[in-house]
């Protein structure tokens, strides 16, 4: 099996063993200093760091913003942009928890001493991310399953 590096440039824990020494950069484990390029959203960054040779997104660990096309996502991103965009932040790796589903980095961001998702909850312009679906109403056709019932 061969791992698309460009497209995922993170390892999962699960997937080191396998591709690590295959791996063209350096795969991160721990904190570092990285500059912000992009702010996707109130929950995605893309930045430059200099062991990497090209940028990379990230995602924030342990909160969910909502998307752009929801309430509140133009000012989540924007307000997260303001802040950091441009900017050369601390990035915190939990090691036990460094990459999510989609293959991003998971992470924190540190700037002036602020952890970045605890001020994106505080400022309501995020949830943590167990609690992202609890005001959600279910779709009660998907619940019940209508092709089921119907003949």
């Amino acid at each position: 099996m061969v791992h698309n590096f460009k497209r995922f440039p993170e390892l999962t824990n699960a997937q080191m063993n396998e591709f690590y020494f295959s791996s063209p950069h350096k795969q991160i484990f721990q904190d570092f200093r990285a500059t912000i390029t992009k702010v996707h959203d109130g929950d995605t960054v893309t930045m430059t760091w200099g062991e990497r040779d090209f940028p990379f997104r990230m995602r924030l660990s342990y909160i969910d913003a909502p998307e752009l096309n929801n309430p509140g996502g133009h000012e989540a991103r924007d307000h997260l942009s303001n802040i950091i965009d441009g900017q050369e932040v601390d990035i915190l790796i939990n090691p036990n928890n460094r990459v999510e589903k989609f293959g991003r980095l998971l992470g924190d961001i540190m700037i002036g001493g602020v952890v970045m998702s605890e001020e994106m909850i505080r400022l309501s312009h995020a949830v943590p991310f167990d609690q992202r679906r609890e005001t959600m109403l279910p779709n009660i056709e998907k619940e019940l399953n209508k092709n089921q019932w119907l003949i």
